[in-house]
């Protein structure tokens, strides 16, 4: 018998062995490095210089990285408040059984997932140009207005155009996770609502969303995650930099600056566990709420 469990446990650790190698080269040896990198101040690849917490110090009298953080959470909020309402709102229209081809809207609003972020990058430079761009154009045909050629979405308007171009990006894909949530609600609970009296929007508030909490909750801490994440879609869309006043300056972009164009990895790395760190922090929230509104049931 112990034989047996031997070789139970010599094939346990066999089995795991290829996922542990793994872990520990692109995981483990990267998260310590970086924090070892922290402590340093770099100059190129082969000359570094021990500081210890001063990279950390430096990054809270830092006015770029402050700008950069603020730049983030604008551009998180209008997931949150704008973004994610449609993406709901979609999933429930998509959800009627008497809208007729729904497979095909929900295809055409997916349908942007499918593309990369580089080429939706590129996309929204042609869309959001001064004069040329297909956003003006419309705008000043539908207004009659030709003023409205002349409105800078790429310079003083960069935030909002981030926020468009997500919403046209991300809405079918976060749809999608709602469309799954409706379609698993009990439909008893729904037709019990609907004997006892409610209307369309009792429903909506004591029976739907109630059931599709648990993967909103879901949706809303990946949603942030995202954006806290932001790095494509501003570094195309600015050509590299932060825009005017780097208005379009996010976190990651810093990051990048920091460690790729000035060469100072180390610290770049403390910028990159300050994120670390603001999305445990997200997530530990996120967990507790969970957690406050399991216990209050």
């Amino acid at each position: 018998m112990q034989d047996m469990s031997k070789q139970r446990v010599v094939f346990a650790w066999v089995t795991l062995a290829p996922f542990l190698i793994l872990f520990t080269i692109f995981m483990v040896y990267p998260l310590i490095q970086s924090a070892f990198l922290s402590a340093n101040q770099t100059y190129g690849p082969g000359t570094r210089t021990f500081v210890g917490f001063d990279n950390f110090t430096n990054l809270t009298e830092d006015p770029l990285f402050w700008k950069s953080i603020g730049n983030t959470i604008i551009y998180a909020l209008g997931s949150l408040f704008i973004q994610l309402p449609l993406a709901f709102g979609l999933a429930l229209a998509l959800n009627s059984k008497k809208l007729r081809g729904r497979s095909i809207y929900r295809l055409i609003f997916f349908s942007p997932q499918l593309m990369g972020l580089v080429f939706v990058s590129i996309l929204g430079v042609l869309a959001f140009e001064k004069r040329a761009g297909l956003v003006n154009r419309a705008l000043a045909w539908i207004t009659s207005n030709p003023a409205l050629l002349e409105i800078d979405w790429l310079q003083s308007n960069i935030m909002s155009t981030l926020i468009l171009i997500s919403l046209w990006l991300y809405v079918g894909f976060n749809m999608i996770y709602f469309l799954a949530a409706l379609q698993n609600v009990d439909q008893s609970l729904i037709e019990a609502a609907e004997i006892d009296g409610a209307g369309a929007w009792e429903k909506l508030i004591h029976v739907i969303l109630p059931s599709v909490r648990p993967v909103a909750t879901f949706v809303v801490l990946l949603s942030m995650i995202g954006s806290l994440q932001l790095f494509e879609l501003p570094f195309v869309l600015l050509d590299g930099g932060g825009g005017p006043n780097n208005k379009g300056l996010t976190i990651v972009m810093y990051l990048y600056q920091n460690g790729f164009e000035i060469g100072d990895l180390g610290y770049a790395s403390a910028i990159g566990w300050a994120l670390a760190f603001m999305l445990i922090g997200l997530a530990l929230i996120q967990i507790r709420m969970v957690r406050s509104e399991e216990l209050a049931k």
